[in-house]
């Protein structure tokens, strides 16, 4: 099978090549999944740069234990490995893979799978697993959230643009903070406000925000209280994956809790949980039309290099997909 991988940590376009490899077998809890398309994320331009450093630790000091590049994944069902009695060939299914799904074909675990949602085409899917559980597991982490205001900042990202649906379905007012130019999709996904950090600060209208969402993880601690409300919430998920310093963005993310202990504001990090029951609680989401995937560009899966590069220079609008096309 095709594959993109990287055998060294460096410059995306440096280190990540195609390769031939042999087709993957599932084990057990597993299946074989034929990828038509992929989605990039933060965590793979980690994997492929080795930076920040603490993340060889977990992944391989002097190179990645695992070399294909990729978590996101839609696709085919292929063959089920011993007991899986969940899916079976033909099956359209859609979630994240441990052994990389920039590839023709992948290995899943069936605990981070769903069906496909019949309305979203493979690209659409992919772009949903990593970005979306984690906006999804941020929005529960914010509690109720009818008739209150949070703030989503980085809402033009491949997690803000999912988190800004979410809230509007769970009934907050929702103030959007983009880039220049996202304003009118903001408002399509139905922000009430938009901020654009280029024009005006976050802290602009006052200490108005039961909750804050920060996806973009550039701001202080204490710029983001200026924002909230005396008993506010302040939630870190994602951003600042190429801060500098052994930990880089994680820094921000070990020291929230700390900071949060000075008075009623509170400061949490949020963690995405990838699994099958995120993906089901997203698929009645899209089914009932009220979330639907933005996609900023797509790239074929010889081109990956270029699609982590293009996330890596920053701003994209929603996600970038790569795609795994057949003759």
């Amino acid at each position: 099978m095709r594959a993109m991988i990287n055998r060294r940590y460096g410059d995306p376009s440096a280190v990540l090549q195609p390769a031939d490899l042999p087709r993957p077998t599932p084990g057990r809890g597993e299946v074989l999944v034929e990828v038509h398309a992929a989605a990039v994320d933060p965590g793979v331009w980690i994997l492929i740069t080795g930076r920040p450093p603490a993340a060889r630790l977990a992944f391989g000091v002097r190179r990645p234990r695992q070399p294909v590049r990729g978590r996101d994944l839609a696709g085919v069902v292929v063959a089920a490995g011993p007991g899986v009695t969940a899916f079976t060939a033909g099956d359209e299914v859609y979630g994240t893979s441990g052994r990389g799904s920039f590839a023709e074909f992948t290995v899943a675990p069936v605990r981070r799978l769903a069906r496909k949602p019949a309305r979203l085409s493979f690209t659409e899917a992919a772009a949903i697993p990593v970005s979306g559980q984690t906006a999804l597991d941020a929005i529960r982490a914010a509690g109720p959230l009818t008739g209150r205001r949070i703030m989503i900042i980085g809402a033009g990202g491949g997690i803000g643009a999912f988190a800004v649906q979410l809230a509007v379905a769970a009934g907050a007012h929702v103030t959007a903070v983009c880039g220049p130019g996202k304003a009118p999709l903001m408002e399509s996904l139905g922000a009430d406000r938009v901020i654009d950090y280029t024009r005006a600060e976050i802290d602009s209208h006052g200490p108005v925000h039961d909750v804050i969402l920060d996806t973009a993880g550039c701001r202080p601690f204490p710029l983001l209280r200026r924002a909230l409300t005396p008993t506010g919430t302040v939630l870190l998920a994602g951003g600042g994956h190429d801060a500098p310093g052994f930990l880089g963005g994680f820094t921000r993310q070990l020291r929230a809790p700390l900071a949060g202990l000075f008075g009623r504001r509170r400061l949490r990090p949020v963690a995405g949980h990838e699994r099958a029951a995120g993906l089901e609680e997203i698929n009645r989401l899209v089914e009932a039309g009220r979330l639907t995937p933005v996609i900023d560009r797509t790239f074929p899966l010889t081109e990956a290099a270029a699609a982590v590069g293009y996330l890596a220079r920053g701003h994209p609008t929603g996600k970038i997909v790569v795609t795994v096309e057949r003759s």
